[in-house]
């Protein structure tokens, strides 16, 4: 399996990410920059957080409009497993690859620490190694957190089982249902606040992550290997 971890302009969590992905997986992984023509040959594509271009104008807003993007985009509408990661799921809300949007957290404050996050939904290409309702522990590290979206698209959201991570014990930026995560319509893109790459040793506080990767690499492998 190789994997494509996007790189923009103010990107600050790729090298995380690329050891994250080695270290779980043994999967070979790339950088990929954001003026690359095409994402061919790569079998999933992973957006790292950060503040592409300075989150200018609004987080991912630029980054949205960015050659790559429409290799992205293409990527997921062939079924790849597309993951955005902070900074990355801003991206990915902003392309319109998942409904709703982010605002500045509750308190207007900047937020860093772990949180209790429970898995909504395991049945999908990114928590199929995790129990249904597992309570797991991820770090957050950002101030424009706080998932919003309409009432419309919330009930479509729980209907089709998109919510996949929500916080539970404490919501640390108010984000509405107290989503922490979610998916596309078809399962295989996922935005989630929370960073995962972080938690993947127990030297780091938790290895609750490890899990997410080797779900997306076991279910490539799944739907894209065949045994002799």
């Amino acid at each position: 399996m190789k994997i494509a971890i996007v790189v923009f302009p103010g990107t600050t969590c790729e090298s995380d990410l690329y050891e994250a992905v080695r270290q779980t997986t043994g999967e070979e992984a790339e950088y990929v920059r954001h003026d690359v023509a095409s994402l061919e040959g790569y079998d999933a594509v992973l957006i790292p957080g950060g503040a592409s271009y300075g989150d200018a104008i609004r987080p991912g807003a630029i980054a949205k409009r960015q050659p790559v993007m429409k290799e992205i985009i293409k990527a997921a509408e062939a079924g790849k497993p597309v993951l955005g990661i902070g900074n990355g799921f801003q991206i990915l809300l902003e392309a319109g690859l998942l409904p709703g949007t982010l605002l500045t957290n509750e308190r207007l404050k900047f937020v860093c620490k772990p949180v209790k996050l429970q898995v909504a939904n395991n049945d999908s290409t990114f928590t199929s190694l995790y129990k249904n309702g597992e309570t797991i522990s991820l770090p957050v590290a950002h101030k424009k957190g706080c998932f919003y979206c309409s009432e419309t698209e919330l009930k479509k959201l729980r209907d089709n089982n998109q919510i996949i991570f929500t916080y539970t014990s404490e919501n640390p930026n108010g984000s509405m249902a107290d989503i922490a995560g979610i998916a596309n319509e078809k399962g295989n893109v996922l935005g989630l606040m929370p960073h995962p790459e972080r938690a993947v040793d127990e030297l780091l506080g938790s290895a609750a992550g490890v899990k997410l990767f080797k779900s997306i690499v076991q279910n490539w492998r799944e739907t894209n290997v065949t045994n002799a």
